[in-house]
């Protein structure tokens, strides 16, 4: 590979105990892949990567790897998915996507569901949207109460803990977009009969509370980027520049984890297929 994904790494990190500074933060990131036709093939070559990582994992079964994609309506989850898992096998990633809590998750404690969805052993998980909406929609929109919200913070901080200390490492990514860019993806849901589908009123209504919004992120940002789940800022203005740095990330962490094929405990060569 080409690029130095630590590098990468460093430059959307949130450091754990720094402020984030999340509305001072680029949305664009022109030093990170400056140029589009090798972010592409980075990204290419990521994927393919990625699938081969994945494969010794699930072989191993012993380890997950959890992603968790943050971001404001039209910041690019699905997209990001899309291009970063794509080369993987649907038996090796799973994805949840986290919507309005059913009648029966309102039954239980806010992380129950989270827990039911994080990945088995051998597995990426990608979780789209997660538990960070329980302080985020939840605070701005006023759905509990606020010193219930308060206290999310370090339980979060707990639960991701007891996840690290129990073989799932954690990847989260906030994809940071400029208010100008969702109003251009908003509009073209309406402007292109295609991806009106897309489109949901209520998008709007969340994006007459963005500055509320982005003071939600800063804080979870500030809180909740420890150093057994740091937080990435990533600038995703440019979905293709988006999907290099994750995929970036993504590889290099899975290298770090260096997952094997386990050996077996006997010679191949002692037996014959006839």
């Amino acid at each position: 590979m080409t690029h130095d994904w630590k590098a990468i790494d460093a430059a959307v990190r949130v450091e754990p105990g720094k402020k984030s500074k999340l509305r001072a933060r680029d949305c664009i990131g022109a030093d990170l892949f400056p140029e589009r036709e090798a972010a592409e093939e980075a990204l290419k070559e990521c994927a393919k990567a990625i699938d081969e990582l994945q494969d010794r994992l699930w072989a191993e079964r012993s380890r997950a790897l959890l992603v968790i994609l943050q971001g404001i309506d039209t910041s690019g989850k699905d997209g990001t998915v899309r291009g970063v898992f794509n080369k993987c096998g649907p038996l090796g990633v799973n994805v949840t996507a986290f919507g309005k809590p059913s009648e029966d998750e309102l039954a239980h404690d806010y992380l129950w569901r989270v827990h039911m969805a994080v990945p088995k052993k051998g597995m990426i998980g990608v979780f789209n949207r997660s538990h960070y909406e329980d302080v985020l929609v939840v605070k701005v929109r006023g759905l509990a109460p606020a010193e219930a919200i308060e206290q999310r913070y370090a339980q979060i901080n707990a639960f991701e803990k007891h996840l690290s200390e129990n073989g799932v490492t954690l990847l989260k990514f906030m994809l940071h977009i400029s208010k100008e860019e969702q109003r251009e993806r908003l509009q073209a849901r309406l402007d292109e009969p295609e991806s009106n589908w897309k489109f949901n009123p209520s998008d709007l209504e969340d994006r007459k509370l963005w500055d509320e919004y982005q003071a939600a992120y800063e804080t979870l940002l500030d809180r909740c980027s420890t150093a057994h789940a740091p937080w990435r800022v990533v600038p995703a203005d440019k979905k293709w520049r988006r999907n290099a740095i994750i995929a970036a990330i993504v590889h290099g962490a899975l290298e770090e984890m260096a997952p094997a094929y386990p050996r077996v405990d006997w010679r191949p060569s002692d037996f014959k297929v006839e």
